[in-house]
């Protein structure tokens, strides 16, 4: 596997933020106290909370007002837990993230937005957000990116036969429709929050429906699925590639649609389609990118289920 997947980023982040067009609204900020959930021995609060969702509306574009607060507060709490965990896996596995890591990765947010860091500093300051929200997410991602390199990836290996399969199956589609998707997935890992997910999730279709945020930007704070940093994208897909719900909505769509809320049972899709192709020989990737994208789809699945294992063993209480 070592030899297969050479290309695992040092980086798994990338947030597309959209800071500089978001208005100043500082009469929103507001001081709570409390604490809003415990994750083993470590306590989430209020004011982490409130906190991380002005982060995720200006760097997702979403609308600033009392119901989106309260949409994607549910959300925003569970993405707390789940960095929290991540955290803990990697002092668990004795893999430490260095204040020049997370500096770093800080430097990459602020130049993939054509910033310098002081400037970037700057406008999270100007928009009231706590610097240190944003490097706490940051040092979470890099701390599961290191548990994912040292320990997960271990788990994965992908064999000559995977990929003289994959370029089979491709080649019996040529001539066939492919599509450039990206996708939002919201995993149902909470049965009891399920009606819950429903009605976010329906919010956020109606805000992307109406061009009012952009794709990319809210499947980066929300998608909990592989390629969220990169705005969701899962690159050419054929069709039948997705299970079947997703592929018939897929095949309905025309480029530049935003599908309504796909259920599955396994969670909640948004697809966005960019582009359609017909698919030739020349399209179909060579073998080295064939066996990394294999690659990647088993370590994602290998990750997610990894995290869902350690919310199950955790001791969380939810106190909001």
């Amino acid at each position: 596997m070592e030899n297969k997947m050479k290309h695992i980023p040092a980086l798994i982040l990338s947030l597309f933020i959209v800071l500089a067009c978001i208005p100043v609204n500082g009469a929103r900020a507001q001081q709570v106290a409390g604490i809003a959930a415990v994750v083993n021995d470590e306590a989430i609060s209020m004011m982490d909370v409130v906190a991380r969702m002005k982060l995720v509306i200006v760097s997702s574009g979403l609308p600033d007002n009392n119901e989106i607060r309260a949409k994607i507060m549910p959300q925003v709490i569970e993405s707390l837990i789940e960095e929290q965990l991540k955290l803990q896996e990697a002092q668990r596995n004795k893999l430490k993230v260095t204040d020049e890591e997370v500096e770093g990765g800080l430097k990459t947010i602020a130049e993939q937005n054509k910033f310098s860091p002081e400037q970037f500093k700057a406008i999270l300051e100007k928009q009231g957000v706590p610097e240190k929200t944003l490097l706490r997410q940051i040092k979470a991602q890099l701390a599961w990116n290191k548990v994912i390199k040292e320990v997960l990836k271990n788990q994965v290996d992908v064999s000559d036969m995977d990929v003289k399969n994959r370029i089979e199956r491709l080649k019996s589609k040529i001539g066939q429709t492919e599509y450039l998707v990206s996708e939002i997935f919201m995993p149902f890992d909470d049965p009891s929050r399920s009606n819950e997910m429903r009605q976010f999730a329906g919010r956020v279709v109606a805000e992307l429906q109406a061009k009012k945020a952009p794709f990319g930007a809210v499947a980066a704070q929300f998608s909990k699925a592989a390629g969220a940093e990169k705005g969701g994208s899962i690159g050419w897909i054929q069709e039948g590639y997705l299970e079947d719900s997703l592929n018939k909505a897929l095949v309905d769509m025309v480029e530049g649609d935003i599908s309504n809320v796909i259920e599955t049972p396994e969670g909640l899709y948004i697809l966005y389609l960019q582009k359609k192709r017909t698919l030739t020989e020349e399209s179909i990737p060579p073998r080295d990118e064939l066996t990394n994208m294999i690659g990647f789809e088993r370590l994602d699945r290998v990750q997610q289920r990894a995290l869902l294992d350690l919310k199950s063993a955790a001791f969380i209480d939810r106190r909001v």
